[in-house]
């Protein structure tokens, strides 16, 4: 048997991780996670009232997404999660004793974004939190785990973009 596989899809709120992490779950049959209910109450609170998160406000939550890939990993099984990932110091905290993690780092252009933003239903993260996201956003980088692709096209589009960015078929499942 192959080793397990553990997918991060990374980038900013609103670049459509949560679309693309859900497609690589149906095709390939693996177990999808929502990094953002992994977040706290008190998290939740706070980007809600428009408040970035701190470090000390993120360790935690990344605690809890790491444990959770370790126990795919305990059971042999492969996985897809979202996380924003947004800094290096997060990403390494996420691989710590975990070979089997890779990232999918999603691009768009910031006015995409912000108008997902503005237009998603139900999401408690504020378009007015865009900039410090931004702002803490340090792309992944050639000697991490991982891929980056851009988020433009057809929801299609980009799965089959990512499925090829990181080397997985259709027929995989």
């Amino acid at each position: 048997m192959s080793s397990p596989d553990h997918v991060v899809v990374m980038g900013v709120s609103g670049s459509g991780k949560s679309t693309l992490a859900k497609g690589i779950s149906t095709v390939t049959g693996w177990e999808f996670a929502e990094g953002d209910a992994f977040h706290s109450e008190a998290n939740v609170a706070k980007m809600r009232t428009g408040q970035p998160l701190t470090d000390e406000d993120r360790w935690p939550w990344l605690e809890a997404i790491g444990a959770w890939i370790s126990a795919k990993e305990a059971l042999d099984e492969s996985a897809v999660i979202t996380c924003s990932a947004l800094r290096r110091a997060y990403r390494d905290v996420l691989c710590r004793d975990r070979p089997h993690v890779r990232f999918l780092h999603v691009t768009a252009a910031s006015e995409l974004i912000r108008d997902r933003m503005e237009h998603r239903p139900g999401h408690y993260m504020p378009a007015s939190l865009l900039p410090s996201q931004l702002a803490t956003l340090e792309p992944l980088q050639p000697d991490e785990p991982g891929v980056v692709i851009t988020n433009e096209g057809t929801a299609a589009a980009v799965l089959d973009r990512a499925l090829a960015a990181l080397g997985i078929r259709k027929d995989h499942a």
